[in-house]
């Protein structure tokens, strides 16, 4: 499990993001770098990390579920994940 603090500090830039989003396309449109440099750097969508849903873990992350190879393990085999079973060849 990801530390208390690096997963607020990752809703918090999703909230940011979310904010400026429509100012940051504006000022893009219209060419305006200068003042798209005086935005907060966090209100970039670059800065986001995909981090697991239920444990804040940044590696293994599965784009499709949202969450972490480890965390989709244990959902896959407790049935919690429709249409996805252990594989039997």
């Amino acid at each position: 499990m990801a530390k208390k603090s690096v997963i607020a500090r990752q809703k918090k830039r999703e909230r940011m993001v979310a904010k400026y989003a429509e100012k940051r396309k504006a000022l893009k449109e219209a060419g305006d770098y200068d003042a798209l440099d005086k935005l907060p750097r966090n209100a970039s969508p670059v800065r986001l990390k995909n981090r697991c849903q239920l444990t804040g873990r940044p590696k293994g992350y599965m784009r499709d579920f949202g969450v972490c190879r480890v965390a989709f393990r244990k959902l896959a085999l407790e049935g919690k994940i429709p249409g996805v079973r252990k594989a039997s060849w």
